[in-house]
């Protein structure tokens, strides 16, 4: 499924139980059908059953769950503890290379590969109120590639995040949110994939003009995050993308992603 596909089936969707099926096949066709979305620093009080704080809703293997939580590995997994220092998304084997990784932290994840999660990503994701939560996506496949695949795995989990605060919570009423054409403007773009620097040269303005729109915008939708901004925009119809394709959400590697 790609990203336009997921983005159309998730707006339709109407219970999380459902909206989290959508989000574990959609990842299981990138090879990375192992998912668990947790809230960090506050109580979700929406979860699917059976899954105990800080999980919200996850697919990981029965017997590694069940290992996880009655060891209380949430305490010391470095997944959960160093989520906040990320703006971006993370591999695994990323965090294994870091000296500075403590060993209960090493202990996690490689247990966690004995139970058969070979490789994951994380993606931190920031809401209101300074909320922290993080979707991860893993897979049982020793060949699977982490890298390739890591731009499409954080498009999903922001979209999955946003279909999901809708789901529990009132949604952004999009009568009150009003953008201007050039917050459009660069708001399409940036859905294109395209930096600050490249829609300046596109539209013929400064890149710090840009990234003031941008923010403008991000502001207007309660986000930190140039990717969520613009899942938010698309599902609340102020902007349509025509053939959305799984390489056409931002990198989120510039200023305005800072907010």
């Amino acid at each position: 499924m790609d990203l336009f596909s997921f983005i159309d089936c998730a707006n339709r969707t109407q219970s999380l139980s459902d909206l989290f099926d959508l989000l574990v096949g959609s990842a299981a066709d990138q090879g990375f059908g192992e998912v668990a979305y947790g809230a960090l620093n506050y109580e979700e009080t929406v979860r699917l059953p059976e899954h105990p704080m800080p999980a919200i809703a996850l697919n990981f293997p029965l017997d590694w769950r069940k290992h996880y939580f009655e060891r209380k590995y949430y305490n010391i997994d470095p997944v959960v503890r160093r989520t906040a220092s990320h703006t971006r998304p993370f591999m695994w084997d990323q965090l294994l290379k870091q000296k500075r990784l403590q060993a209960g932290e090493r202990l996690v994840i490689n247990e966690s590969r004995e139970a058969g999660l070979k490789h994951g990503v994380s993606v931190p994701l920031f809401g209101p109120s300074g909320r922290i939560a993080v979707l991860s996506f893993a897979s049982r496949f020793n060949d699977a590639d982490p890298v390739r695949q890591i731009r499409h795995l954080h498009a999903l989990a922001c979209q999955f995040h946003v279909a999901f605060g809708e789901l529990s919570r009132p949604a952004l009423d999009n009568r009150a949110i009003t953008l201007s054409q050039r917050e459009r403007e660069c708001l399409r773009w940036t859905a294109e994939g395209k930096t600050s620097w490249d829609i300046g040269i596109i539209l013929k303005i400064s890149e710090n003009t840009i990234n003031f729109h941008i923010k403008k915008v991000m502001r207007k939708l309660d986000t930190t995050s140039r990717t969520v901004a613009v899942v938010k925009a698309i599902r609340l119809g102020l902007i349509e993308i025509p053939g959305l394709s799984n390489s056409s959400l931002p990198a989120e590697t510039d200023v305005a992603d800072q907010g």
